[in-house]
Parts: C-alpha cells; sequence; structure tokens
C-alpha cells in the first residue's frame, strides 16, 4: 500500500496533520507514505520518521506565473513525479479547490471530507470516496479522524471507528535531534514574539518582562526570528533580559532549536505547534485567533491563553507559564523571580 497525504499549508497546519502518517503507520505497518506540501513547510514531513518522500508544490510562486511556459513545465513535472510514484490511494487533508484539484493528480483515488465536513463544499465533489468528520473537533484530531476513515474504508480492521477513542497523537518527531551552537546554555528557554500579521503581536515590553523572568530562574532566554525586521525585535528584546538571539535558522534548524529547549512562550504561529509536537511545555498566546480548534496540542503540558480581541495579559501569561512548568517537572518559582 502507497499512500499519498496532501497537506500543503500553513506550518501549523502541516504540523496538525503529522499524526495522521504516525496513524496509518500503525494501522498498516507496511505502508509507504508521501506528503505534498509547499516548499516553506516541508520540513515538517521530511522530519516525521514514517514519510518515505516529500513533494513541493510552490503554488504560491506558480499562481504569480501561470502565463509563462516554464510554469507549466514545472507543474508537469510535479505531476508525472507523483504519476510515477503509483500511489494506491490520496487523502486530501486540506479540503480545499486547489489542493483536490492537486490530488486528482496524482492518479489515485482520492480521499477527503465530505461536504458538511469540508472548508470549501465544491472541493469534495472532487473526491472518489468522502468521509464525514465533526467540524467541532480540534485540527488534530480531525486528521486524525479521516485517516481512520479512510484506512478502514480501505480494509484495515485495526484503525478505530469513528465512535472510539484515539490515543494520544504521535507527531513522529521524537528522533529530532537538539540544536548546538556555542553560545547555547543547557537549560534555556525559547520565547517566540512574531507571527505573520502585526495583529497577533503581544507587547514588546512583555516579552522582556518574560525574558528577565525567566532569566532569574536559570532559563537562558533565547529569541527566534525569521525576518530582519523581527531580528530587530529580538535584539531589543535580548538587550531588555540578558537573551541571545540566534542566527537565522531553517525551519529545520528551528525545528532543532525547539528540540533542546525546556520551555516555550510563543504567538499563535507555526512555531508555537512545532515546539508543542516536539514534546515541549508550551504556553500559546492567541491576540487575533480564538484557540479553540487549533489550540496547543502535544504530549507535554500546554496553555493557550487570549483570543480574538481578547489579548492576554502579562500576568495571565506569566501564571499560565508556572502552571506548565510546575506540570512539567521544571520546578519554575515565577514568584520568586516577580
Amino acid at each position: 500500500m502507497r499512500l499519498l497525504i496532501v497537506k500543503t499549508s500553513s506550518m501549523g497546519d502541516v504540523v496538525h496533520a503529522l499524526p495522521m502518517a504516525s496513524d496509518l503507520k500503525r494501522w498498516w505497518p507496511d505502508v509507504e507514505i508521501d506528503w505534498l506540501v509547499e516548499p516553506a513547510f516541508a520540513a515538517m514531513p521530511s522530519l516525521h520518521q514514517g514519510v518515505s518522500q516529500v513533494h513541493l508544490l510552490p503554488w504560491r510562486k506558480w499562481r504569480r506565473a501561470l502565463t509563462q511556459r516554464a510554469t507549466w513545465q514545472a507543474m508537469g513535472e510535479l505531476r508525472r513525479s507523483m504519476v510515477d510514484r503509483h500511489y494506491d490511494r490520496v487523502i486530501d487533508a486540506q479540503g480545499l479547490l486547489k489542493s483536490a484539484l492537486w490530488a486528482r493528480q496524482a492518479g489515485a483515488p482520492v480521499a477527503g471530507y465530505d461536504r458538511h465536513s469540508i472548508r470549501e463544499p465544491l472541493a469534495s465533489a472532487l473526491y472518489a470516496h468522502t468521509h464525514s468528520v465533526s467540524t467541532a473537533l480540534h485540527a488534530v484530531e480531525r486528521c486524525r479522524r479521516l485517516a481512520a476513515a479512510v484506512a478502514r474504508q480501505a480494509g484495515s480492521t485495526t484503525a478505530p471507528r469513528s465512535t472510539d477513542p484515539l490515543p494520544p497523537p504521535d507527531f513522529g518527531l521524537q528522533h529530532v535531534l537538539p540544536y548546538q551552537h556555542q553560545a547555547l546554555q543547557a537549560r534555556y528557554a525559547v520565547l517566540i514574539p512574531n507571527a505573520s500579521r502585526p495583529e497577533k503581536h503581544w507587547p514588546e515590553p512583555h516579552w522582556q518582562a518574560l525574558g528577565r523572568l525567566l532569566a532569574a530562574n536559570g532559563f537562558q532566554p533565547v529569541v527566534l526570528w525569521g525576518s530582519r525586521d523581527e531580528e530587530a525585535m529580538a535584539q531589543r528584546i535580548a538587550q531588555a533580559c540578558g537573551a541571545w538571539v540566534p542566527p537565522f535558522l531553517t525551519v529545520q534548524e528551528a525545528a532543532q532549536l525547539l528540540a533542546g529547549a525546556q520551555v516555550v512562550v510563543g504567538l499563535d504561529t507555526g512555531f508555537s505547534h512545532v515546539a508543542a509536537a516536539l514534546g515541549k511545555p508550551v504556553v500559546g498566546i492567541y491576540c487575533d485567533h480564538e484557540p479553540g480548534l487549533t489550540g496547543i496540542t502535544g504530549p507535554a503540558p500546554g496553555a493557550s491563553l487570549g483570543g480574538k480581541g481578547q489579548q492576554p495579559s502579562l500576568q495571565d501569561v506569566t501564571a499560565a507559564l508556572q502552571g506548565v512548568s510546575e506540570a512539567a517537572g521544571l520546578g519554575l518559582l515565577v514568584e520568586a523571580a516577580a
């Protein structure tokens, strides 16, 4: 059995889909799993120990150059590379018309959510098999329930039924080795103060206060960044609390940095979900989005604070940091450093 999972973006969404691959490998030990994803997020399925091959779909680049011959040549090459893998089945976990159209290019029967369970109902008309999955479930469980339904429909006798409880999710990232750098101390905490939109940001002085709190409790604060503007903010936070700012990191290197952290505090951004998937205690700060169905989830203690128009206070985040740290056995004494 050879399967293709289609989950192209964004980073948090791709991370939430990773347990699908672990589940499918458990139900079909001899299954071979590939993944179709945007290049910017390819490191995530590439790091999963159960994914064999990753196909790159640079649709964000191609859609700006659809009149160019080179674009159509590249799209043809991607289609051939998928067809040549001779998939038995394709699972579209994205649920968009775009992803459904590309899923069909693999030349195998496509399965996905039915029209009542999907983000873009028209996409379900392109599937050979559709499955009902509640939209009230967390994104991780929705993906896993879809995988279970596909496995049962294909004849698996070990896949759970829709009413069966699921075991804790396995994100398949246990083998990721920590990042190595001479400036990085053995006991460190990562702050993720940047996000894709300004509306998601949390006040910079709050980050500085968190950094000072962590430093006073014996943790080296480390501030993650991904662009020049973000680096400038990271440097300002570092100057106020004695944090270390790493050099520019690839997605894989950032995942390795998170893999070695003792605790992580981050905005509603992909790397916060990566940290949770890696088994790190995480406090997620939501300033422009309800955390409900995409809140922090992983094998370690986690907390999701805030929501649309409900920016959490510094005291709220400090209390959550105390809670996840104590639950993880880190012994972080927030009150002593206040």
